[in-house]
């Protein structure tokens, strides 16, 4: 069984006929276990020492996007191990957890659109996302569509005609590329069934890219990496939220940080605005200090 506690934000303050010093208790808010009774009407499980603390519902609210949404709005997720290495053997797979797929599930539930590089979405074996991956009473309620779709970044209009991505999914994936991109590259993932967006020259505009998104509706940008594409949303102060899990984990070797790309002139200030922990994993969720 995998234990989920809240640290942050802590539970309400002591009343006037409690000692100061009385100690603030840590609540759990979920299990593994939770998954199969949810399926079936159940309830969720998320309970602690002093009753239900953070159930299902409250797990959205904690990851949210704002309403009303005027604007896209990047949630980006990532796993890292507590030394900063974002991969294991090359994935992600081996920093991850239980409770952190929870999270991540979540993220794609609550998004319109799954942002994520090419390089991450063909190492990782995406495809398009199945309506069985996500709560679809959970979309229905929130107005959202069945599924959300997929938005590949490539600077070189690298994803195959035949690759999951394209083949594999209910949706038509937006593949976002620069006008230098080869035309016959564009062409046949075109033909393919990809909705193709040409934003910049020679590389990707993700300023351009998040207008494009924009455009149809989809500000609920959930961003799954990588490294590159994340580096440059932050060069360019595109992103709105960070959901960390910290592995607790030493990776060592050569894996590549959160991040990589461009140095902005100053980093961007975030404000921590919840902490969830599961076997000595972190889940770090910052918002940007506009």
């Amino acid at each position: 069984m995998v234990n989920v506690h809240r640290l942050w934000p802590l539970p309400p303050e002591p009343s006037s006929d409690e000692s100061e010093n009385t100690p603030k208790e840590v609540t759990r808010i979920g299990s593994a276990d939770d998954v199969g009774d949810q399926a079936h009407g159940h309830g969720t499980g998320l309970t602690g020492p002093t009753g239900p603390a953070v159930d299902d519902a409250e797990l959205e609210r904690l990851y949210a996007y704002p309403e009303p949404l005027e604007r896209p709005w990047v949630q980006a997720h990532f796993v890292a191990s507590a030394d900063g290495a974002v991969t294991v053997h090359g994935r992600s797979a081996g920093l991850s957890s239980p409770a952190d797929k929870k999270v991540f599930r979540l993220g794609r539930d609550l998004a319109d659109v799954v942002l994520v590089g090419a390089g991450t979405a063909l190492v990782e074996g995406y495809r398009g996302v199945k309506a069985t991956e996500v709560r679809a009473t959970r979309r229905a309620r929130l107005g959202l569509s069945p599924v959300p779709r997929i938005a590949v970044v490539t600077d070189r209009c690298s994803i195959p005609p035949d690759s999951p991505l394209i083949t594999d999914t209910s949706v038509p994936p937006l593949v976002i590329t620069p006008a230098a991109a080869p035309a016959d590259l564009r062409d046949a993932l075109t033909e393919a069934g990809a909705e193709v967006v040409v934003v910049g020259e020679h590389r990707v505009d993700l300023r351009a890219a998040m207008s494009e998104l924009d455009r149809r509706g989809l500000r609920r940008v959930c961003c799954e990496g990588g490294p590159t594409l994340f580096g440059g949303l932050i060069a360019q102060d595109l992103v709105d939220e960070l959901c960390l899990t910290v592995s607790p984990l030493l990776a060592g070797g050569d894996a590549a940080r959160v991040a990589f790309g461009p140095l902005p002139h100053d980093p961007f200030r975030l404000r921590l605005v919840s902490v969830l922990h599961s076997d000595s994993s972190l889940m770090l969720r910052y918002q940007r200090d506009r």
